[in-house]
């Protein structure tokens, strides 16, 4: 899921649409919750129908974008008629956190996932991961010659020869990291190079086909696209291996999807007990069996075995809570790439 903050605008107006009055008399004329659901569509309702099926509260899902709904949810405030935000990367999380806006996350939930995968406030908890790949031509490269950290990609070698999605949140998060781990210099530099030696595209699957195609020899993307295709029918990815920077290189970040209750929710015990449920026991096997190909965080909680375990990625240390979305934004914005 990737969102445009060129379409800001277009999605702030279709936010004030989707706050009126059927939203709000959903939350508060049923005693279920409303969740502003970034996260994959599938994913979110499997975890729905679950804690459903389990605690007989009705879930009310609406789906967006990561900077979509955080930037909607800063605007509609206390007003807001969502209890649950869900999204696919942290700095989303971040931003709602900043203003103030997130309920603290019960501590019998918090306990539930380790302390890398929450935030350091308590106000919001991991509830999937997701790896940064560098998804690659196997045709046309042999591993010797596969980039040793995402920052060799700003080598002129590399020019024309790989792309991204720049405007996605995906790779936004992945730019956040970069930015946390190696300051803005380095960032403004990479970004730069990213201008002048990568090809564009309009999502991570699109990338990946690209590479499949022979247009470029690379992508960065996140690594479950690669799973998820070859699970159905592999042909966007048959010319396709994944590359795992490792070593605590900044394109070894994972990714926390994270998941908070809103402080102006009316219905917080079931919020709250709906959080609870997708990092327990029953939501982290949704990861483990369904078809998202995300990782599982809880504590003890095993992932899809056909991933690289979480415990190999040798990903750096990152507090999501400081993943600066506004920051990235004003930096891609100065290299043109958005």
């Amino acid at each position: 899921m990737t969102f445009s903050f060129t379409h800001l605008t277009s999605a702030l107006a279709l936010a004030a649409a989707l706050a009126v009055a059927p939203l709000t008399a959903n939350a508060a004329d049923s005693e279920g919750i409303v969740v502003y659901n970034a996260q994959h569509e599938g994913l979110t309702q499997a975890w729905a129908d679950g804690f459903t099926k389990e605690t007989g509260i009705k879930v009310t899902i609406r789906n967006g974008s990561d900077m979509q709904f955080a930037n909607q949810i800063v605007e509609e405030g206390a007003a807001s008629p969502a209890d649950v935000f869900l999204t696919e990367n942290s700095p989303g999380m971040a931003l709602v956190d900043a203003n103030k806006l997130f309920a603290p996350v019960d501590a019998d939930t918090l306990a539930q996932v380790p302390e890398t995968f929450k935030a350091a406030d308590g106000n919001w908890v991991g509830v999937a991961a997701r790896s940064t790949v560098f998804a690659y031509d196997k045709t046309k490269l042999k591993e010797s010659e596969l980039p040793k950290s995402l920052l060799d990609l700003a080598d002129p070698a590399w020019k024309g020869r790989w792309g991204a999605s720049p405007a996605g949140a995906d790779f936004q998060a992945i730019v956040s990291a970069l930015l946390e781990l190696k300051g803005e210099d380095v960032t403004k530099s990479w970004l730069k190079a990213l201008k002048a030696n990568a090809t564009p595209y309009k999502g991570n699957s699109v990338a990946m086909k690209a590479v499949n195609a022979g247009e470029i020899q690379g992508a960065v993307i996140y690594h479950y696209y690669w799973f998820g295709d070859q699970a159905k029918t592999g042909e966007n990815s048959k010319n396709v291996a994944l590359h795992y920077f490792k070593n605590q290189d900044p394109g070894a970040f994972v990714s926390i999807s994270g998941g908070g209750v809103l402080v102006s929710s009316q219905h917080k015990k079931e919020a709250q007990a709906f959080l609870k449920w997708i990092t327990g026991k029953g939501g982290q096997a949704v990861l483990r069996d369904g078809d998202s190909y995300e990782y599982a965080v809880g504590n003890g909680a095993q992932s899809n075995p056909k991933l690289v375990p979480l415990s190999e990625l040798q990903a750096p240390k990152v507090e999501p809570s400081k993943l600066n979305s506004k920051k990235v934004t004003e930096l891609m914005t100065e290299a043109g790439l958005i």
